[in-house]
């Protein structure tokens, strides 16, 4: 993996690289960073996954909290597109990175060549049922030390709901009790999980490009059926539904390589 920095807005950003060849612009997770897209990209596709660590992730700067949303992100996507002559392209996301992609593909339709959205945790709606565990652990981190917060977390009716039916959720809500900095992972926290994309039904709906979108089941921030409501919404949308990582991590990632990888060979 290569890496390179830009500059937006008074931030510096990092970028990653994987591949060679024609570019995919694949956004992380929310608290997650390059590593995420990259572990389950085609490298010998003949494409190249390039990844903009949104800000507060990864290696890039935080800036001020108060800008954290879904719309100042995408804009920073904007940003390296147009610096990085990159237009139109395949763009893409897990999760958060899948709301920004479908934002860019209804603001900037110019920018985008394809749309890949990947266990999408929003249709058109903020503040959704399904990120509530996320915004639980933001507002313990808020409100108590992280030790504290951990413990009102495990004795919490969602921790253990989640140990039952989405396993590989509750694994990430733990790991963010020891995210540093703490202050900018709670403001990442309760701040998106509160936005939306800001787009509607009819927008969606309009979008003309080919999309891929990739669901799964036993996973209650990322519901299969957010990715069946959008591909049912995008006209001509392929969805693909993958091994749970509740059920086998090492087949979740060969199926969703392999999804992208036709997809992607689709396009060339």
């Amino acid at each position: 993996m290569r890496s390179f920095l830009h500059e937006h807005a008074g931030i510096r950003f990092s970028v990653s690289e994987t591949g060679e060849g024609l570019p995919m612009l694949f956004q992380h997770g929310l608290c997650g960073d390059a590593l995420q897209p990259a572990e389950v990209f085609p490298t010998e596709s003949g494409w190249r996954c390039l990844t903009l660590e949104c800000r507060g992730h990864g290696q890039s700067e935080a800036g001020s909290p108060e800008e954290f949303s879904l719309a100042t992100f995408a804009e920073d996507l904007v940003s390296l597109i147009e610096a990085q002559n990159l237009a139109p392209v395949v763009v893409g996301g897990i999760s958060m990175g899948a709301a920004l992609a479908l934002r860019l593909a209804v603001i900037r339709p110019g920018l985008v060549r394809a749309l890949v959205l990947a266990r999408p945790a929003w249709t058109t709606e903020a503040a959704p049922l399904n990120m509530q565990p996320n915004a639980l652990v933001g507002d313990l981190l808020r409100r108590y030390p992280p030790e504290e917060a951990r413990a009102q977390f495990e004795a919490s009716e969602v921790a253990r709901s989640l140990e039952e039916n989405a396993p590989d959720n509750l694994a990430s809500l733990r790991s963010f009790f020891s995210r540093q900095p703490l202050s900018v992972t709670r403001e990442l926290l309760c701040r998106i999980s509160a936005d939306g994309p800001g787009i509607g039904r009819s927008e969606i709906e309009a979008i003309q490009v080919p999309t891929l979108v990739i669901g799964m089941a036993r996973d209650f921030i990322h519901p299969l059926a957010k990715a069946q409501e959008l591909a049912t919404m995008i006209p001509g949308a392929t969805l693909v539904e993958i091994t749970p990582k509740a059920v086998n991590r090492d087949l979740y990632r060969r199926d969703f390589t392999a999804a992208l990888l036709a997809f992607l060979k689709e396009l060339t």
